[in-house]
Order: structure tokens, then sequence, then C-alpha cells
């Protein structure tokens, strides 16, 4: 069976919290995301149990409210009360899933997800990043996932590696993901500016492809409830797997 494209939404939520009101209301968060019907969504900074958060257990609630059929959480920042980190939903099974942590020496936490989603079009391979704020720590970080053997057991597959990259210089693409054959979706810069939400002047939220995925499309959210409900913007990537194109 093949579809039109299938969507994915890539975005750092902030814990809900606004970028320019600081209050927190997770109902903005899920409004922005319902809007745009993706089937993939790989969110950044979800809190669990974390007192600012009121408690919330903001994974559950959000497969819960998108009725994702899968969903994975790695927590990674973690305070006196709960914490924070990654998630993904989706709205088909996982065949595989993995998480490994991408902190470097005694820097902040950071980590990664991988999951081979049975998509109606084939098995994707999604990896869903939060990337430090050194260069250094980036490039090391990117470097050591895509050596990673849980990374390199499923590389043969169409592969998606999305979030929030913190490249402000966007030196990522040309380096350790260029190495590795991978492509930017996300390109040019000044196209996908994502942060400060409310003013946006820098590309932070990136996305790369290998192998059978064929980009459609691929755009920053701008609407006015996004501008209020983090401090990031969503990035939108419509795509299809043709298996024919696999290196």
């Amino acid at each position: 069976m093949v579809t039109e494209f299938m969507r994915l939404l890539s975005y750092n939520i902030h814990k809900g919290i606004g970028g320019r009101d600081r209050r927190y209301d997770l109902d903005r968060i899920w409004r922005v995301i319902r809007e745009e019907e993706p089937d993939l969504v790989c969110l950044q900074e979800v809190a669990q149990n974390a007192r600012r958060t009121h408690h919330h257990d903001q994974p559950l609630m959000l497969a819960e409210r998108l009725a994702a059929a899968a969903h994975l959480f790695q927590m990674n920042v973690r305070y006196r009360e709960g914490g924070y980190g990654n998630l993904v939903l989706s709205r088909w099974p996982f065949h595989r899933r993995h998480q490994v942590s991408l902190r470097l020496g005694r820097r902040k936490p950071r980590g990664a997800q991988m999951v081979v989603v049975e998509t109606a079009e084939g098995p994707l391979h999604l990896s869903n990043v939060h990337l430090g704020l050194a260069e250094k720590e980036r490039h090391w970080q990117v470097n050591h996932l895509l050596h990673h053997p849980l990374f390199r057991e499923s590389i043969h597959l169409p592969t998606l590696i999305v979030g929030d990259c913190n490249d402000w210089r966007n030196t990522l693409a040309a380096g350790p993901f260029a190495r590795y054959a991978f492509e930017q979706v996300t390109g040019p810069p000044r196209h996908f500016r994502s942060f400060p939400a409310f003013l946006t002047v820098l590309a932070l939220d990136k996305a790369f492809h290998h192998g059978g995925v064929v980009i459609r499309h691929a755009r920053v959210v701008r609407s006015a409830l996004a501008r209020r409900a983090s401090d990031h913007l969503p990035l939108v990537i419509d795509f299809h797997l043709d298996y024919g194109r696999r290196r």
C-alpha cells in the first residue's frame, strides 16, 4: 500500500511552558500538534512528574490525546522530583526500539531514541535526538550515534534523524552527517528558523535522511498558537519511502 505521503512533526515543547509568557499549558502543545495531523511525532523536553508542570505524566497524556498506537519516552534530565526527555509517538507499531545516552563527560545529559516503525509503506528507521550546546559536543554526539551498534543494525533501512540539534552555526550537515552520506532536509537554514518562537532567528530544529526516504516538503509551523506554546516552533516533514533508492 502506497499513501500520498507520511507526515512527521519534530518539536521541542519546552515542557509545555510558553516561551514568552512562561505559562504552563500542555493543551496549547497538543493543539499545535493536532492541527498538523502528523503520523509520527518526535518531541524534546517532555516532562514527567515534575513540580513545575504539575507532576503531569506528559508522555502518557500526549500519547492518549493523540491516540498513538506506539510511544517511547526517554528520561534524560532528572530533577529531585521527575525530569524531562525525548518522546516518540506513532500511528503505527514499533518493530524495534532502542535508546542511548549522548552525554559527553559531565555535561548536561542528552539522549537519542531509535525506533523501526512499521509504516504503511514499509519499515522506517527513525531517530529522535536532542543535542548539546557546545559545537564540539554536538559533533561528538552525532559521531557517537552514527557509530553506535544499535543504530548501525538498522542503517540498511530508510533512515530519518530529527530533533533539536542546537546547531546554530549549521556545521553538522557538512561534518559528520556528510561523512555518512546523510542529506539535510532543513536547508537552507534561513528557511527553517525555529528559535525563539516569537521572533525566530536561529535554525535549531533539523532533519537528515539516508537511503530510501523521499522528501516531499518540509516547513516550520508559524501559526500564532505555535509562537505562544513553546520557545521553539515545530518542524513538519512530508515524505514517503522508496525502497528502490536504498544505498
